[in-house]
């Protein structure tokens, strides 16, 4: 059977704990007798015959039908799938979706359905390159759809191929995609690696239009999101599920498909990463050594090439279809059952070291704006209840923040850090004063429709990810970061974890409380 999770206490016979530094990473020691080190679950054991077990999940679903029962010939098939901003870092192949989406044509062609289209729910992503649809999808589904143009990505900016659905209780539009508004049935495929995730996310986000994904992602709904990871403590949740509510009872009829993966996400030689540090052989400490020295003297472009090649062995642990709601809860019990670990109150200080990825640069650079999204939006969101860091405390990150943005991926990021943080922080005086010439400037969404760029919201959006974490933290501290890019985002630069803790005790006193949330793998702190 798996370990819990695990909560270390520090003391002077401790190892040092592991911290990411982008592209790298770093032992470091801290403070004994009043620091603790938070480690993720191991992970569970995987569903042995995964294709047979979709095919079990569409013939018995959840408060449906089965599949085949509402597969009919003449009908319209809109199958829609997550972008590859899931899974980080990108699972083996055949990807799940892959597997969930041959199963579903398989029983499509079998019911004589010859009306199918497939759809990349983006929302306000970039455009995936065909190589990563083809990682997705696999060969045999690219081949066949995508040269008749049957295969495609949502288009938030295209106007004629969006569709409202009306208004929910509260006024807000739900407008998406043209197709799947207008379909017989929609099944959606999706891979589940964080309780955030998932449920009727997955259309009113994936399919939506800017104007309706402004509803919900802006500061106001995410300043009141105390929880991203427990969706009835979530401003952000509560108004996608008042949209979910009128796309079940005004929209198409929907088939939910979600699977669950563990966390077993790091290849050899790299699996040492994952491991706990005293649990280290003598063969994982000189692959760290290694690792960490042959790193620090490539160049930026070919560590990333090594990191971004990285494919996770994930296995999934369940799969659930049918109605949206009904899955979404299995889902979320099943993502718990692997990510949870129960700690004991907060903290003064909570240190995390940022990796290489976020859901926002796949193929891509982890430029500032990202650093801020990583720490403040996702990690210091990784928790249920309460957060790890006690309001006012200090958040301590490591990650050398290079003012390096992806020319073709990020063009509105690059203009978002030159203009709007050199003139506010706050994300309420940006939403009001900035937002809207990104979000309607024309090069922008020419870009996002014909090339491979983020929507010219986007570094808003991910901005507003960490608002609540912003709001919440006293002071946030990057350690090894290029000091004015940290300056612009508002934080303070420390040259050393040592410099940093120096500089928190302004903050929080001489002998403050520290956890260290161990990254990589994924957990979500249940805080009592």
């Amino acid at each position: 059977m798996p370990r819990p999770g695990f909560v270390l206490d520090v003391d002077r016979s401790t190892p040092p704990a592991l911290f990411w530094r982008g592209e790298g990473f770093s032992l470091e020691r801290l403070p004994a007798d009043r620091s603790r080190i938070i480690y993720p679950p191991e992970p569970l054991k995987g569903i042995d015959h995964l294709d047979q077990a979709i095919r079990d999940a569409l013939l018995n679903p959840l408060d449906m039908d089965p599949l085949p029962a509402l597969l009919t010939p003449g009908m319209k098939l809109t199958i829609c799938f997550d972008d590859a901003s899931l899974s980080l870092p990108k699972m083996q192949r055949p990807d799940n979706r892959q597997r969930i989406v041959e199963a579903v044509l398989d029983m499509a062609a079998e019911a004589g359905v010859d009306d199918v289209h497939i759809i990349a729910a983006l929302g306000l992503h970039r455009r995936m390159h065909e190589y990563e649809l083809r990682h997705v999808l696999g060969d045999r589904v690219v081949d066949s759809f995508l040269p008749r143009g049957f295969l495609y990505q949502h288009d938030a900016e295209d106007p004629e191929n969006l569709a409202v659905i009306g208004h929910t209780d509260e006024g807000e539009i739900l407008e998406i995609n043209k197709r799947a508004a207008e379909s017989d049935l929609v099944v959606y495929a999706n891979v589940n690696q964080v309780a955030m995730d998932g449920g009727w996310k997955s259309l009113t986000t994936g399919l939506a239009s800017y104007r309706c994904l402004s509803e919900h992602h802006n500061p106001a709904s995410l300043q009141n999101t105390r929880s991203l990871m427990d969706r009835h403590h979530s401003a952000l949740h509560k108004s996608i599920w008042r949209m979910g509510k009128l796309l079940r009872d005004s929209g198409p009829k929907i088939f939910q498909v979600e699977t669950t993966i563990n966390t077993d996400a790091f290849p050899k030689p790299f699996d040492f990463l994952a491991k706990r540090e005293w649990e280290w052989t003598a063969k994982d400490r000189a692959l760290f050594l290694a690792s960490s020295k042959s790193l620090d003297r490539l160049p930026n472009r070919t560590k990333r090439k090594i990191f971004h090649g990285i494919e996770a062995p994930y296995r999934t642990t369940s799969v659930q279809a049918g109605f949206t709601e009904t899955v979404h809860e299995k889902t979320l019990e099943n993502v718990y059952k692997q990510h949870l670990v129960e700690v004991e109150g907060q903290t003064d200080i909570l240190t995390m070291g940022i990796p290489f990825i976020s859901p926002y640069n796949p193929e891509s650079i982890m430029n500032p704006i990202l650093v801020m999204c990583m720490g403040l939006g996702y990690l210091f969101n990784m928790y249920r209840g309460k957060p790890l860091v006690r309001e006012g405390g200090v958040v301590i990150m490591t990650h050398p923040t290079y003012e390096e943005f992806h020319p073709v991926h990020h063009p509105s990021y690059i203009d978002f850090f030159d203009e709007v943080l050199a003139d506010t922080t706050d994300p309420a005086v940006m939403s009001t004063k900035w937002e809207k010439k990104y979000a309607e400037d024309e090069w922008y969404r020419h870009l996002y429709r014909t090339s491979y760029a983020y929507h010219g919201v986007h570094p808003f959006y991910a901005w507003y990810w960490g608002a609540h974490g912003q709001q919440h933290a006293g002071k946030v501290i990057i350690v090894g970061g290029y000091p004015d890019a940290v300056r612009r985002l508002g934080f303070t630069p420390a040259s050393t974890m040592n410099d940093a803790l120096e500089i928190a005790s302004d903050t929080v006193g001489r002998s403050p409380t520290i956890s260290h949330l161990h990254v990589p793998g994924v957990l979500v702190a249940d805080v009592k």
